[in-house]
């Protein structure tokens, strides 16, 4: 073996304990030593993205630091630092490619420290809510109610109107719907919603109370999901002391204010009155004094919300967004989820028809993510439910199950992982966005108990690329392959605003996209969250990705992008 040719594969085994984790065994070690040892070339890229050690990172930082010193110590050096010159050569060349190894090793913990000082600044900058605070507004008698503007399964909601909680000032644009202009009606339709909103800056949702009794203990206790989403002020003191039970006796989390996450201002109990659509819309669920065939109880529980104009599916019944928009619609979903991930709440009934919409100042979409019904919210934030008989509640909307959800078989200590079952969901609703049907409903037909990842149709052309890798990966049946929700948002704030940086990017340095994550928190700090047009879209957006920004997840997000750049380019070769 040349001298060359040794200090090649020096190099190579040096790079080798990094990626692969060869430092765990010795023999592991020594016997690749022995099996390679005539076999000498440039080492192969594999074609599936490396998980960059998100979960081992640690271990391996650790490991090489002490790793030069393995290298001085006497027995080191006689097993293989003795002997021929060949030996010798080899020793040398590891040695070599550690020491670049080192080098790597400081550069990421350069830019680990980068990440969590901007982490930390834009953390602390908490989300404002649209509403001015205010401390009355637990009687149902201080609102005025208006028409019916949704129904659901288990409530109705209305518009809603408080002498004592005006809306903030603010330029948005919430109705602009893109509409013919030559459709009278459709502009008529749009005076009356942005009329309405004005008038009626709140919504109440009235649950329906079957079986929950008619004390408020009683009530909460059975509803308490649906104060996942409450604020601190939502409920009166006195009511904060009762115990709010969750799945199996335990306590339901608060989740806090985020920008694509609904939030409950207000929740008390009251008698159930005969509002507006209620003997022709839902008769049976009133009580016996307003209907005689009722099955529903005297008092229930009211929420008091902000007031959206649309639902999602409304907004995309008229509507497609452009690449862009389609885009960051996604990315809000995303980040919504990851936001109630990170606080140990899973929604578990993610559908179009629960996400509200509205826009901001500069006509962008802005989505948030409503009714907590079906959520799984307990105190361990582990996100796993035990699944030992049927009778276990799995969550709403069957199409939209992940497979690891829809598939579960119950059984002793059998565990279902929610961890990233709404990012799922939201691969699938991505296809509604960019004006598909949604491979798991009935027009398409796929279930996701059995689909395979081939079947799943093509989005159209017009879709960004990297925007189609994310709701590919998102859509993959095994969640040990599919990105986690952060994970995936990051990969589309490094598409649509760090694609500079991620032009002749290493999956492995760090040093490019560090220079970008602190000339972006320069820039969103100096623009701030308001200014001439207001809150908007992309800044809440920007803020959100660099207040959770992360090493290991940054650079998982860099492979996935660089894989599916890959890809598409040996697509092209080979066409």
């Amino acid at each position: 073996m040349s001298v060359k040719h040794a200090i090649s594969r020096g190099l190579e085994l040096g790079r080798s304990v990094f990626q692969l984790g060869l430092l765990k065994s010795g023999g592991r070690l020594a016997a690749k030593l022995r099996a390679d040892r005539f076999r000498v070339g440039p080492s192969v890229r594999t074609a599936q993205p490396q998980a960059f050690l998100p979960s081992r990172y640690r271990y391996y930082r650790t490991s090489l630091k002490g790793l030069a010193a393995q290298l001085q110590s006497a027995g080191f050096r006689r097993r293989f630092g003795g002997g021929s010159p060949r030996n010798r050569a080899v020793f040398l060349a590891f040695g070599l490619g550690v020491g670049l190894i080192e080098q790597q090793l400081e550069d990421d913990r350069k830019s680990a420290a980068t990440c969590q000082e901007i982490q930390a600044v834009f953390s602390k900058k908490r989300f404002q809510t649209p509403l001015k605070p205010f401390t009355s507004g637990y009687k149902l008698e201080d609102y005025i109610i208006g028409n019916q503007i949704g129904k659901g399964s288990n409530a109705a909601v209305y518009e809603a109107a408080a002498q004592f909680a005006p809306m903030k000032e603010n330029n948005s644009k919430c109705c602009l719907m893109q509409l013919r202009e030559d459709e009278e009606e459709g502009e008529t339709a749009r005076s009356l919603t942005c009329c309405s909103l004005r008038n009626f800056p709140l919504a109440v949702k009235m649950m329906w109370n079957f079986g929950a009794g008619s004390s408020s203990e009683d009530i909460l206790k059975s509803m308490s999901q649906e104060l996942v989403p409450a604020g601190p002020l939502a409920l009166k003191q006195e009511k904060e002391q009762i115990t709010l039970d969750g799945h199996f006796g335990v306590l339901p989390k608060r989740v806090s204010a985020h920008p694509n996450v609904i939030r409950v201002y207000r929740a008390f109990t009251a008698d159930v009155p005969l509002l507006p659509g209620a003997q022709e819309e839902y008769p049976d669920v009133l009580p016996a004094r307003l209907n005689p065939a009722g099955l529903g109880n005297n008092r229930t529980l009211f929420l008091v919300m902000k007031n959206y104009p649309f639902t999602l599916r409304q907004y995309l019944e008229t509507s497609t967004p452009g690449r862009r928009q389609g885009s960051l619609m996604v990315l809000q979903l995303l980040e919504g989820v990851d936001h109630l991930c990170r606080q140990g709440v899973a929604h578990r009934d993610l559908k179009s028809d629960n996400v509200l919409l509205e826009f901001d100042s500069d006509g962008c979409p802005h989505l948030v993510i409503t009714d907590f019904g079906c959520c799984l919210a307990q105190s361990d934030s582990t996100l796993q439910l035990p699944f030992n008989s049927m009778w276990v509640n799995r969550g709403g909307n069957a199409s939209l199950m992940a497979p690891e959800v829809s598939t579960a078989v119950p059984g002793c200590g059998v565990v279902i992982d929610y961890s990233k079952a709404d990012a799922w969901a939201v691969g699938a609703m991505s296809y509604e966005i960019f004006g598909q049907h949604n491979p798991f409903y009935r027009a398409v037909g796929l279930e996701s108990r059995s689909y395979q990842e081939k079947q799943l149709p093509a989005l159209p052309s017009t879709v960004p690329a990297d925007v189609q890798l994310v709701i590919q990966l998102l859509l993959r049946r095994n969640p040990s392959k599919r990105p986690s929700a952060r994970v995936a948002a990051n990969m589309l704030h490094l598409s649509l605003w760090g694609r500079r940086a991620l032009a002749n990017q290493d999956s492995a340095g760090m040093r490019k996209l560090a220079d970008w994550l602190l000339c972006q928190s320069a820039e969103v700090l100096l623009k701030g969250c308001s200014g001439p047009s207001g809150n908007t879209v992309e800044a809440e957006l920007q803020r959100s990705f660099l207040s959770n920004l992360d090493l290991e997840d940054l650079r998982t997000a860099v492979g996935f992008l660089l894989y599916g750049r890959e890809q598409r380019q040996a697509c092209i070769l080979s066409a």
